[in-house]
């Protein structure tokens, strides 16, 4: 009998770890292809996250308490060659963005202590001057609550690491899933004002259409 009941005990247990196991999923809302994501759109409410700094201390994004308009960009990881050269090409316009009184937040799905040295050198240079914040969301917080998180195929993370990619601790080793590269733009109320996102993670947004998406609410151009 307390065999029986132990075992009764178990099957209520693992039950309750597959329940919650899907409930982390569906909480995560990463869909199953880039294709099949639903970013977020312009006229909804950006949503609350919580990403890492390079030290590894959280950041929280709290749509209700925004002293400045924010620009998000969400990009794959440093070990992307578009990535970095959207990062690189943004050197041209952030300038102006950040005079103009608009915070600007990359956020990536590197572990924290990669985000900068993941990167390629040239970009590091390039972007090392400008005034911005990058964030890790291997936790894909951000991603998830963007609508822009997407399961990557099996075998992905073994492909990369044979690569030589170092892809520990990231969103795709936590959760076998990337963002879709994206751009939001989100007003002192929390509204966003401006999205783009495509599922090709090989076309970004240029750098001068990322300024014009941000231009009506900048202070001064």
């Amino acid at each position: 009998m307390n065999f029986l009941n132990r075992g009764l005990r178990y099957v209520a247990f693992a039950s309750c770890l597959v329940l919650l196991g899907s409930a982390v999923a569906a909480e995560l809302n990463i869909a199953t292809s880039a294709e099949k994501t639903e970013p977020l759109q312009a006229g909804e409410r950006a949503p609350a996250f919580t990403a890492y700094e390079v030290d590894g201390s959280e950041f929280n994004f709290d749509p209700n308490n925004l002293d400045s308009p924010t620009l998000l960009i969400t990009f794959r990881g440093g070990w992307c060659p578009y990535c970095n050269a959207q990062l690189a090409g943004l050197r041209k316009v952030l300038p102006e963005i950040r005079q103009g009184g608009m915070d600007v937040m990359f956020l990536s799905g590197d572990r924290p202590e990669m985000l900068y040295s993941s990167l390629r050198q040239d970009t590091q240079d390039a972007i090392g001057d400008l005034d911005y914040h990058i964030l890790s969301d291997a936790n894909m917080s951000a991603a998830s609550a963007l609508g822009i998180a997407y399961r990557v195929p099996d075998g992905t993370k073994d492909r990369y690491v044979q690569g030589g990619r170092d892809i520990e601790e990231s969103s795709i080793d936590l959760h076998q899933a990337l963002p879709v590269p994206a751009v939001f733009v989100v007003d002192t109320d929390g509204e966003i004002r401006f999205v783009y996102a495509n599922p090709d993670f090989r076309v970004r947004l240029p750098a001068e259409d990322v300024k014009e998406a941000a231009k009506p609410l900048l202070t001064s151009f």
